[in-house]
């Protein structure tokens, strides 16, 4: 158990870096493959010992090896934020369905962080990539009819957010949920089935709640990212599922 910890942590970390490519690219309309992971500051291509997570930023104490310019800590942080999520989530499920769908809901976790935070959007393709990812698991696991049903969970939180989100642009006369927001609803009833995907609404707006009114008094910006608290829902929910399932048993 202690050596498959090691692993899942280390692996965590080497795609916290990934993610951390693709939510800093995609939005910028760049390639993942061209050019190659390089320093941002002096177009440096980076050596292979300065691309190991943690361990690189800690070694070249978080300064460009060839121009010395500090680093941003976002990749530091982000490394070590995946690692955990994935050392977390196979000491509570061990390798089992709900271990791939916590990993799933894990990654989405961290590349909605970066890109709705820095550029106010949700990617589309982590998306499609964890909805055929989720479907998959669900049939090898209990069979295509039950994954099917897990489709329609996904489509009746769709529709309950897409709705929510036309409600609100007609109150309040402007957009008042973004287009990934709705569409990660399809995952967030997938992966935690309809009735936890709204409990995942409702607790969202919560978590979101502090940010808000911190944005609004401190920005005055009433632009606020709501992916990232809708994905930490999902997620909170799913590691703790038999805790919020009392919910429904006391109401």
């Amino acid at each position: 158990m202690v050596f498959n910890s090691i692993i899942l942590f280390v692996l965590g970390t080497v795609f916290g870096s990934f993610y951390y490519v693709v939510g800093t690219r995609l939005p910028n309309h760049e390639s993942l493959i061209k050019p190659g992971s390089h320093c941002t500051y002096c177009n440096h291509a980076l050596k292979w010992y300065e691309l190991i997570p943690i361990f690189s930023f800690l070694f070249l104490r978080g300064r460009c090896h060839h121009c010395k310019q500090k680093l941003s800590k976002e990749y530091l942080l982000y490394e070590l934020l995946t690692g955990i999520l994935f050392l977390i989530s196979y000491l509570k499920f061990h390798f089992s369905y709900a271990f791939f769908v916590s990993i799933i809901l894990a990654s989405l976790l961290v590349l909605i962080f970066i890109t709705d935070f820095k550029y106010m959007i949700i990617l589309d393709s982590p998306l499609v990539i964890s909805a055929i990812l989720l479907f998959g698991l669900r049939f090898y696991y209990f069979g295509l009819a039950n994954a099917f049903l897990n489709v329609l969970y996904g489509f009746l939180s769709f529709l309950v957010l897409l709705f929510i989100g036309y409600l609100g642009s007609f109150l309040f006369k402007r957009d008042a949920l973004g287009g990934g927001d709705v569409k990660f609803s399809f995952i967030l009833g997938m992966a935690l089935g309809f009735k936890y995907a709204i409990m995942a609404l409702i607790f969202s707006t919560f978590l979101a709640l502090p940010y808000a009114v911190g944005t609004l008094l401190l920005k005055k910006d009433n632009e606020v990212p709501f992916g990232p608290f809708l994905v930490s829902s999902a997620f909170i929910i799913y590691f703790f599922i038999e805790k919020f399932s009392l919910i429904f048993y006391l109401f």
